[in-house]
């Protein structure tokens, strides 16, 4: 631990220049004090540190001095490239080698490309989970599955069964919900608006259903090299929408409402939604058919319009538009 400490040391000042011992003591996470002992463990070891006295003053290394322990080792550069996601490194417990990684990468700079890093900091965020979202911990599972992603190692996981059409997932004797032992070979992690899903070849899982896992750390499995793991999550992730969307409802828009389709119907839907729209009437309303999860979605979603949509049908979603515009009236009435 301290030997990762000192070489972090080493390449902050090499990396950056001078140094307050309260600026090492922030990027290191350690006290002031442990940073003044490891400056001196460095000079013993014969490390050019050298101590500037006076108002501006901190630690610097030697003009000219380059440390040789630039390079990165494959979990490093593996994690590199991921820098620009630190929130999802931090939760798959790669935030110490990531960091390590950066050190690295920054010392290997020239000194004016230095600013680099810290200039692109500044000027690109990325904030996954969506608004409102309270905050959580990541799932128990998670670091232990991105330990086998990473080292291509197969699992034997239990897995609870998800809840369908509405029921709840059978139950053990012990009251809670029935899971399956099952083996799988991890091939990769997706972060999808704050939760973790787990891709082997052929499915996806959520990472919060996951319950004990053991990893078979003495064993890889040979991975398909054709295996594209952004494409396997668009074409299940569509495929998933696709199926949620059941109903249509025949709806009836004003020129307002069909510019507030793109705005208040499923992005899934709306596709279909306006390749299904006729010839504008003479009043410039079109007529379209839109893809739904359920006609209670429907009514939520096509209440949002207000006067600028005429649901058509099914007559039971009509019947109730009809309803709801009757109790409207009297209530503003």
């Amino acid at each position: 631990m301290r030997a990762a400490r000192l070489m972090s040391l080493v390449l902050l000042l090499q990396a950056r220049g001078r140094m307050t011992a309260a600026e090492l003591s922030g990027e290191l996470e350690v006290s002031e004090r442990t940073v003044h002992r490891d400056v001196l463990a460095l000079s013993e070891a014969g490390v050019p540190v050298y101590a500037d006295r006076g108002r501006g003053g901190g630690y610097r290394l030697l003009d000219g001095y380059r440390t040789r322990l630039t390079g990165l080792d494959r979990a490093e550069a593996e994690a590199l490239f991921l820098s620009g996601v630190p929130e999802a490194l931090r939760e798959m417990g790669l935030g110490e080698v990531a960091a390590t990684a950066r050190l690295k990468a920054s010392a290997a700079l020239s000194p004016g490309l230095r600013d680099a890093p810290a200039t692109a900091a500044q000027r690109f965020h990325l904030d996954a989970p969506g608004w409102f979202v309270s905050e959580r911990p990541p799932p128990a599972a998670l670091a232990p599955l991105a330990r086998a992603v990473w080292g291509d190692h197969p699992i034997t996981a239990v897995y609870r069964r998800p809840v369908r059409d509405g029921t709840a997932a059978p139950a053990t004797a012990a009251g809670r919900p029935e899971a399956d032992r099952r083996p799988m070979e991890p091939y990769g992690l997706v972060l999808k608006a704050g939760v973790w899903y787990l891709a082997t070849r052929f499915a996806i899982y959520r990472v919060d259903r996951f319950g004990e896992i053991e990893i078979h750390s003495d064993r890889r499995f040979e991975r398909d090299e054709t295996f594209d793991l952004a494409a396997f999550w668009s074409e299940r992730a569509a495929r998933f929408a696709g199926s949620l969307l059941a109903e249509r409802v025949v709806v009836r828009l004003s020129p307002a409402g069909h510019r507030l389709l793109p705005i208040f119907a499923d992005p899934a839907a709306l596709g279909e939604a306006l390749a299904s729209a006729g010839e504008p009437d003479g009043q410039g309303w079109v007529t379209i058919r839109l893809p739904v999860e359920s006609l209670e979605v429907a009514f939520g979603q096509i209440l949002r319009f207000g006067p600028e949509a005429e649901v058509l049908g099914p007559p039971a979603l009509r019947a109730r538009f009809a309803d709801a515009a009757t109790r409207l009236r009297d209530l503003y009435g």
